[in-house]
């Protein structure tokens, strides 16, 4: 079994080691972005929140757990405090990622536009970028909203260099919920790929668990 599969129909989620790769909350892009023509443009992955596993529900269409409930909100927030809001986003039809894109953006005074691209569901790096690359030019901040090995493939991938050890821990373990955040320089979205992007942060919010009655 993949620890990092989960958007795939029939992949199982691995994902009780994810409190150990919680970081800051998603930085600010710093200027030495990998640097060419063009506006600063930033790609942020957001792997969508912990889901459930109900007996009889496609995996297509099975809804989030009460952990993935609590994050998708923290995560929401994590960007918000990060200065990271996006344009646009981009979510996979997958419940459990229409969901976590409903929770976070609600997070925000104003979301941005959103597409739910069937594409995105169990995809992998070229399929991604496929879609990513079709972005308007007048977009220079986009949330990828998806599913895992993809999105982790994705991340180390497009990532040349990292600030800190972000790389390190993305190929350690990209959990539910994690936030990624890449930047680099470019007259459109079409430019990004192998090694392009600078990885400025990795950080993996988590909602607070609800106290026990009579505490």
């Amino acid at each position: 079994m993949n620890a990092r599969s989960d958007g795939g129909p029939g992949a199982r989620e691995d994902d009780h080691h994810a409190h150990t790769s919680a970081g800051d909350a998603p930085s600010a892009v710093p200027t030495h972005a990998h640097a060419s023509a063009g506006p600063l443009r930033r790609l942020v992955v957001l792997r969508h929140a912990k889901s459930a596993w109900p007996d009889g529900v496609p995996d297509h269409d099975r809804p989030l757990g009460p952990r993935g409930l609590r994050d998708a909100p923290a995560a929401g927030r994590a960007l918000a405090e990060a200065d990271c809001l996006p344009d646009l986003a981009l979510c996979s039809t997958a419940e459990r990622a229409r969901r976590t894109w409903e929770l976070a953006s609600a997070q925000w005074a104003t979301p941005p536009p959103a597409r739910h691209d069937p594409r995105l569901y169990g995809a992998d790096v070229p399929g991604l970028l496929d879609v990513v690359h079709e972005t308007p030019s007048d977009v220079e901040t986009l949330l990828l909203v998806g599913h895992n090995p993809g999105l982790e493939d994705l991340v180390l991938t497009l990532a040349g260099d990292a600030v800190d050890d972000a790389l390190e821990r993305v190929a350690e373990k990209f959990p539910t919920s994690a936030i990624a955040v890449l930047a680099w320089h470019a007259p459109t979205w079409h430019t990004l790929a192998h090694g392009t992007a600078l990885l400025t942060s990795v950080t993996v919010p988590r909602g607070k668990k609800p106290r026990p009655a009579g505490d």
